[in-house]
């Protein structure tokens, strides 16, 4: 047998509570399939037989094993995802709401998604902002501007 380059040695504590995860099932399916991958490496199974225990790719065994050795039972858990902040929240989203439920500037006879943009724009709430942030930002809301009423309230 192989000697595995990040070797998983659990103390007493680790692999009891990594057992009561796996026997009681609360937890995500992922930290679960995690708790499985450490309990079968610090047995000493191969990271290909622990692939085709779990119905996985190896990357994933290499991974765990890996972020155990310096992180320790924190590789159970997703590490915080790096994204942009949103730029419309808030106050910045009922202001485009309100806008959009307003006439339309003359010459238009509705609000487009990229007039919206250019008046979010001019009246200062961001600095820039994209036709597409608008469109989504609006399809999140009930807000339909093709119908006869606004969406803003329920008849």
């Amino acid at each position: 047998m192989r000697k595995q380059k990040y070797p998983v040695n659990l103390s007493k504590k680790q692999r009891n509570e990594l057992l009561s995860m796996v026997r009681k099932g609360t937890h995500a399916a992922r930290v679960i399939n995690r708790a499985r991958i450490l309990l079968l490496a610090e047995q000493g199974v191969a990271n290909t037989v622990i692939a085709q225990t779990l119905s996985i790719t190896t990357m994933p065994v290499y991974a765990v094993r890996h972020r155990f050795q310096t992180e320790g039972l924190g590789a159970l858990h997703e590490r915080p995802r790096p994204g942009k902040p949103r730029k419309l929240v808030g106050k910045a989203e009922a202001r485009l709401t309100a806008i959009a439920c307003s006439e339309p500037p003359k010459g238009h006879e509705r609000w487009t998604v990229r007039l919206l943009a250019d008046r979010l724009v001019e009246l200062d709430i961001v600095d820039s902002i994209s036709h597409k942030t608008v469109w989504e930002t609006l399809k999140k809301t009930t807000s339909s501007r093709g119908r006869s009423t606004s969406g803003a309230f329920r008849k």
